[in-house]
């Protein structure tokens, strides 16, 4: 493959992906140790430009920004034959779910804009996932990784027969999984929490999926389902998740929402964007996205990303602050008048941080309750990617109450889409920082409504 348009890399120890690795999801080196192991797809933009199609199908419009895509071409296939396995994928998913996968529309909200006083210079735009396939976000993750194997098995890279796919969610990841898994005739197995949604698994079983019930051990920290995965993915399995560390190319996918919102800016300026977090890949996905996105020059400059957890669960805040706190203490702590801390002096942080994992990121100590439930992750699994977005842009992690996600939830049910209030957290990130005075009434903002209301 030609390196100079993207390359897989771990950002913990630095491992590189062989070229035409078929697999490259996991680094090898991550056997225990205390470093942060995760695999990230670097794009050398110096040697792309921004796609400026209209394709209505994001993974066609985006597609040169794409592993799987210079993976196909460098080994010979052409652009129509590639385009070609991406629609007969598409034709399966909507055989599946009753559509494929298209760009979802970002407007500026009047009624938010109105009830959160904002001028008419400035507002809320909102990115409404609520319409995507199986109804939330999950599914763009997923696609790019059937795609890219697809294109591996394509091209000879894989071994013979289909390895069973393996992921552990409660909730919209594993909807998603299973109907990208059934679509592309995989098996797939998912593990889910004892006391998983009755109506959510018997949809899985009737995609074809294996659910795998995984009660809580006492005394054993973390999410059971997770732990559960571990054993599946060590026993031969392959990640078919949303977690970064486990699957590092996943965040390719998730990638379109960001440059879908880079061409819907058409060149016009975006303050902030506020994300809710439970693993990080979404938070993740559009902070490498928007990122790529400016340096190709799409925008103008990045938004300010904040993120929001829940105050019963906020793993991401936690280790936001500790590498804020190593920062300051290196004397590499100063931000301009933006609030932005220099990207050189942030990745050396993190770098350092990587080393120390267990010292930043660790399963929260007891379980905690929420009605955004979908972003109750023991950890934050991208947590490195998040955190140096923030610094560099500086945004800021929200925590916020119960009570403003209920607020929230009011409010994105008002806009007359079918947000549920795991979806709409964003929101509630959003009504803190308008209170706080953080964010103008001149400003722009975007929020991400990322799954659709199922009661």
């Amino acid at each position: 493959m030609n390196t100079q348009r993207s390359t897989i890399r771990c950002g913990g120890c630095g491992w590189v992906a062989a070229a035409a690795e078929a697999y490259p999801f996991r680094c090898p080196h991550a056997n225990g140790d205390d470093v942060d192991h995760v695999l990230v797809r670097v794009l050398d933009t110096t040697a792309l430009r921004f796609p400026d199609g209209s394709e209505p199908d994001p993974f066609a419009r985006y597609r040169a920004l794409m592993h799987s895509y210079h993976l196909a071409t460098d080994a010979g296939l052409d652009d129509d034959e590639y385009l070609q396995l991406i629609a007969a994928l598409e034709r399966s998913v909507a055989a599946v779910d009753g559509h494929g996968f298209q760009v979802t529309p970002m407007h500026r909200n009047a009624l938010l804009s109105d009830r959160l006083r904002f001028s008419d210079a400035g507002g809320v735009w909102v990115k409404d996932e609520t319409r995507n396939v199986s109804g939330s976000h999950k599914g763009r993750h997923l696609m790019g990784l059937l795609i890219h194997l697809e294109v591996a098995e394509r091209l000879g890279l894989t071994p013979p027969g289909r390895s069973t796919l393996a992921i552990a969610s409660c909730g919209n990841a594993a909807l998603a999984a299973a109907v990208v898994a059934r679509a592309g005739g995989r098996p797939l197995r998912v593990f889910v929490p004892a006391d998983a949604d009755a109506g959510i698994v018997a949809r899985l079983r009737q995609l074809g999926s294996d659910v795998v019930a995984c009660p809580r051990e006492p005394g054993v920290a973390g999410d059971p389902a997770y732990l559960r995965l571990r054993e599946e993915l060590a026993a031969g399995a392959v990640p078919f998740t949303c977690q970064g560390n486990e699957n590092g190319l996943a965040i390719e996918g998730g990638e379109t929402i960001a440059y879908e919102i880079a061409s819907d800016l058409a060149g016009l300026p975006l303050d902030h964007i506020v994300i809710q977090v439970g693993g990080g890949a979404l938070a993740s996905a559009c902070a490498q996205g928007l990122h790529e996105a400016a340096e190709l020059g799409a925008i103008t400059s990045e938004p300010r990303l904040h993120t929001v957890q829940t105050t019963g669960g906020h793993p991401l805040e936690r280790a936001y602050t500790r590498v804020r706190a190593l920062l300051a203490g290196g004397g590499a702590g100063q931000r301009d008048d933006a609030g932005r801390m220099r990207r050189a002096d942030v990745e050396r942080a993190l770098a350092s941080a990587a080393r120390h994992r267990s010292a930043y990121m660790w399963p929260w100590e007891s379980e905690p309750k929420s009605i955004a439930a979908g972003i109750l992750d023991d950890e934050t699994y991208d947590w490195r990617a998040v955190v140096g977005a923030m610094l560099a842009t500086g945004g800021r992690p929200l925590v916020v109450t119960e009570e403003r996600l209920a607020e929230a939830s009011d409010l994105g049910a008002a806009t007359g889409i079918p947000v549920d209030p795991t979806g709409s957290s964003g929101l509630a990130g959003l009504l803190d920082l308008r209170q706080s005075g953080v964010v103008g009434p001149d400003e722009r903002v975007a929020v991400l409504f990322t799954g659709v209301r199922r009661d």
